[in-house]
């Protein structure tokens, strides 16, 4: 690639409004360190009527994460002089303890606690203050595996680093941010708006969609580490132009975050440092997501092409989809047209091993592949595959084979027979998991069967539960404290040796095999 198609270009920025609807968006590109493009479409404010612009500043939600890492390597240096203070945030951790690097590429293995906040009484809109996040996470008692072998996504991981910033430094993240990035970086207007309920410029965050309309978001969160960074897009146009006038030094700050990562047993991993490796048209790229209730954020970087793409939106479409999109038109690369789908995929599946339900959904092009936070679509690959990035599934006997390469890791599922009805009075009752110091109540009656918890952080609301097979149950849980919320949860039946129920254990991909005993 060596020059854009500015015709193909704009032709693609135009089509933005269109195909990811909703009140705002920002988006710009950058080639050889030069803006050649920003767009600001829609309002900030619908009642007010106050328009985007590329001087808005919008929350960047997670791509916050490589920031509170390039401070912890540009004010602390290499992370491993601080792996024991990692314990100070872990008291009750059993096994052995994440390095700090592991926390930094997501290989902890920790519960993501944004997830067990569902789990702890959290509602969807109460206020969680710096001061709720850490005792939440000093009662951690195991992982989903040992640390470095897998990938897990989990926001306290950096929550626990940024604690670890401050205190070795004695300044405040927002100072460290501003020294060792925004400043060189040129990003004059850059904040970080830890309390999410007051977002900079008057910007508002919208749910909803063009099904439903589009409302306000309320989120209370405090967010530090994590996410919490607003900026605008001529901040992080900014940016893309500082990482591109560094690419060529070794030593530069992007340049040792993009340092490609691996696993504990030296297999290659695709995130690392707070950034995602994958690869859009055979070409290379570093970037993040942001997701935060109301907003949706994404940048691409490609250091061959010397290309990046930043987009930014007040609802809750798809960003990383419409950097790619956009990315590649820039190269000229459009994606492949999927084949048709010849093979009826169909079917309800069980990941024992992580205590997850996996769902196949067949359509003409695609096979909707329910397993993470939400759907995820699957296209014909090679040899009667189903294959997206970071992902492939393949027949197996009765059961299914899904290769998770960025995670480390090959699934096996088993088919499951599905169940249409359950009255739910066996498990209904009271349970209790030592894991969170926190308890499940089941209800069910005429039918309906309703879960709702109580912990840390009070009692939540009813949430919605319904069979899948025997002894296997989905809670849904469509609204939380994070955005996106964790999804489905995989509720799995225990029973003692005489067939009567004793417990349960509870999991979504944030936070996995969560034991639970029956009490009442």
């Amino acid at each position: 690639m060596t020059a854009i198609d500015l015709a193909a270009l704009e032709t693609a920025l135009d089509a933005l409004p269109k195909a990811f609807p909703g009140p705002g968006g920002l988006v710009g590109v950058m080639k050889d360190g030069k803006t050649v493009a920003a767009r600001a479409w829609g309002y900030a404010d619908l009642d007010a009527g106050t328009p985007l612009t590329t001087a808005t500043r919008m929350p960047i939600c997670s791509i916050s994460k490589q920031f509170t890492c390039g401070v912890l390597l540009a004010a602390l240096g290499e992370p491993e002089r601080y792996d024991a203070r990692v314990a100070e945030f872990l008291p009750k951790y059993q096994g052995r303890l994440p390095t700090l690097r592991q926390l930094c590429d997501n290989q902890s293995g920790l519960r993501d606690y944004w997830a067990l906040t569902v789990l702890q009484g959290g509602l969807a809109e109460q206020t969680f203050a710096r001061e709720d996040a850490l005792p939440l996470l000093a009662r951690m008692k195991t992982g989903h595996f040992a640390p470095g072998s897998e990938y897990s996504y989990c926001n306290c991981n950096y929550r626990i680093v940024s604690e670890i910033i401050e205190s070795e430094t004695g300044k405040a993240l927002p100072d460290l941010y501003r020294a060792h990035i925004w400043e060189p970086a040129g990003m004059t207007t850059a904040v970080l708006t830890s309390d999410t309920r007051q977002p900079e410029d008057g910007v508002i965050g919208y749910e909803g969609s063009d099904a439903t309309g589009f409302f306000p978001a309320d989120n209370g969160i405090f967010w530090i580490g994590d996410a919490g960074i607003s900026a605008s897009l001529d901040d992080m146009l900014a940016y893309e132009a500082w990482i591109d006038a560094t690419r060529d030094d070794p030593q530069s700050l992007y340049r040792r975050l993009a340092e490609p990562p691996r696993f504990i047993d030296g297999a290659p991993a695709e995130y690392g440092y707070g950034l995602a490796h994958e690869e859009i048209g055979g070409v290379a790229f570093t970037g993040h997501a942001g997701a935060l209730r109301g907003f949706r954020a994404h940048r691409l970087n490609a250091r061959s092409e010397r290309l990046s793409v930043v987009v930014l939106f007040n609802h809750e479409a798809d960003a990383h989809g419409a950097a790619v999109q956009v990315a590649r038109a820039a190269m000229r690369a459009p994606a492949p047209e999927p084949a048709f789908i010849t093979e009826e995929w169909d079917g309800l599946w069980l990941d024992e091993a992580r205590g997850l339900t996996a769902t196949l959904t067949t359509g003409r092009r695609e096979v909707q592949l329910g397993y993470a936070v939400g759907p995820q679509p699957l296209v014909a690959g090679r040899d009667g595959t189903l294959t997206a990035p970071g992902v492939t599934v393949a027949r197996d006997g009765d059961g299914l084979t899904m290769a998770r390469p960025g995670e480390n890791t090959t699934r096996k599922l088993g088919p499951l027979t599905p169940l249409e009805t359950a009255d739910g009075l066996e498990i209904a009752g009271r349970y209790r998991s030592d894991e969170l110091e926190a308890g499940m109540e089941i209800e069910a009656r005429d039918g309906g069967i309703y879960a709702r918890f109580t912990g840390l952080l009070g009692t939540g609301r009813f949430e919605r539960m319904a069979p899948l097979a025997q002894d296997v149950w989905r809670l849904a849980t469509r609204r939380a404290m994070d955005a996106p919320a964790p999804g489905d949860w995989t509720l799995i039946v225990t029973r003692a040796a005489d067939g009567t129920v004793n417990g349960a254990r509870l999991g979504c991909w944030l936070a996995r095999q969560i034991p639970y005993e029956k009490t009442a």
